[in-house]
């Protein structure tokens, strides 16, 4: 029975991505195309972590008080076709804005996607769990983005859009038969306790950790990394191979990640490789003078970024109790909705002010930084035993 709601799961959370993950490799192009500077491109970027992150405490929070995870799946997956569709139907920059913030809603509903799916697993395989729907996560993405550039080649700029609506209307359709245990009686969420959760070490250890990871991905892969790819004379289509080499190292960093390299080295050195190798090829990558180079560069970028999130979000399960876990979820994710909004905000303000090529230098930086803050505070054992009740 449990295999059967995994699978259905999986099918879900795959066209909940691709429904939002479409027109990504386009995004940048396409706000360039209709006359964006590279401020507003960040800004279009930035907007859908910006909405993640006054949205998804207020969800947590809510979805623990009722119990309830399965109705912000579906809110989430109908506000994901909602944004494709008015993306596909518009040609304003700032109507972009909007409908791409729209999608930064419709992705806050993950915390009910992450502790619903945790709930199929026993507490001990929490980072299994996540690596698995890290897993698929990235699949979906994957393919995704890799449709959505030759939809824009070789159908019309707005393809990728309508592509993504028509997915995410029948994954809605499939979500409707997730099933979700009956609610245990339970006390509403405090904001003294919330401010407890967000003071415990280790989840405002991978809050924060999670932030710098995110201000990568959404830098590079999912910000400004096609500009560059543009620049060296890439295709749309061209754009779509150029994620896909990026996001299947992503995916099978994620499936690796808890089932071989938290075993073999622990979350802390797992962790600590991920920010070392994803430091390095960002700041290589304004440097890059070709497409292949370029995208061997982000290959390996990709799979440093896979294996540390799985292991952040793992951890994040594991510090709080059962009854926490969607509160301690949506303040994880609020938190890391930082990277989302101010690595492509910071990049497109130093890209305007000085050039694209400082933005990435400066993110791979920030990579070394997270490295070293690792080292130093992340706690080397595990704290399954410290759980905040």
């Amino acid at each position: 029975m449990k295999s059967k709601r995994r699978i259905l799961f999986y099918f879900v959370t795959m066209m909940y991505w691709f429904s939002m993950y479409t027109y990504v490799p386009i995004l940048s192009p396409y706000v360039e195309h209709l006359g964006g500077s590279i401020f507003m491109i960040g800004l279009v970027v930035g907007s859908y972590g910006f909405t993640q992150l006054l949205v998804r405490i207020p969800l947590g929070i809510w979805s623990d008080r009722i119990g309830k995870r399965k109705l912000f799946i579906i809110a989430g997956i109908v506000c994901a076709v909602l944004s494709s569709l008015g993306l596909a139907m518009t040609t304003n920059v700032w109507a972009i804005f909007g409908f791409r913030s729209l999608a930064g809603v419709a992705a806050a509903s993950w915390v009910a996607f992450t502790v619903l799916f945790a709930s199929y697993f026993e507490p001990e395989e929490a980072p299994k769990a996540m690596g698995l729907i890290s897993f698929y996560t990235s699949i979906g993405q994957m393919a995704a983005t890799t449709l959505g550039g030759f939809l824009a080649e070789y159908v019309s700029w707005t393809a990728p859009f309508y592509a993504g609506a028509i997915v995410g209307l029948l994954g809605l359709i499939l979500a409707i038969k997730i099933v979700e245990m009956p609610a245990i009686d339970r006390k509403p969420v405090e904001i003294k306790e919330l401010v407890k959760m967000g003071g415990e070490r280790l989840l405002l250890f991978v809050s924060l950790m999670a932030v710098i990871v995110q201000c990568i991905t959404f830098t590079t892969m999912f910000g400004f990394t096609p500009l560059h790819a543009v620049s060296l004379g890439a295709s749309n289509g061209d754009l779509s191979i150029l994620t896909l080499l990026s996001t299947l190292p992503n995916a099978i960093a994620g499936y690796m990640s808890g089932t071989f390299f938290v075993k073999k080295y622990g979350e802390k050195r797992t962790i600590l490789i991920g920010f070392i190798a994803a430091g390095i090829c960002t700041i290589l990558l304004p440097f890059t003078n070709s497409f292949i180079l370029l995208i061997l560069t982000q290959a390996f970028n990709g799979f440093a970024q896979g294996l540390m999130f799985p292991v952040l979000m793992g951890l994040t399960i594991q510090s709080v109790s059962e009854e926490r876990r969607a509160s301690a979820m949506g303040f994880f994710q609020a938190i890391y909705s930082l990277g989302m909004f101010g690595g492509p905000f910071i990049a497109g303000w130093i890209g305007e002010m000085a050039s694209l090529s400082t933005g990435f230098i400066m993110i791979g930086c920030l990579s070394f930084v997270g490295a070293l803050v690792t080292m130093k505070w992340m706690p080397s054992k595990k704290i399954k035993e410290n759980v905040v009740e």
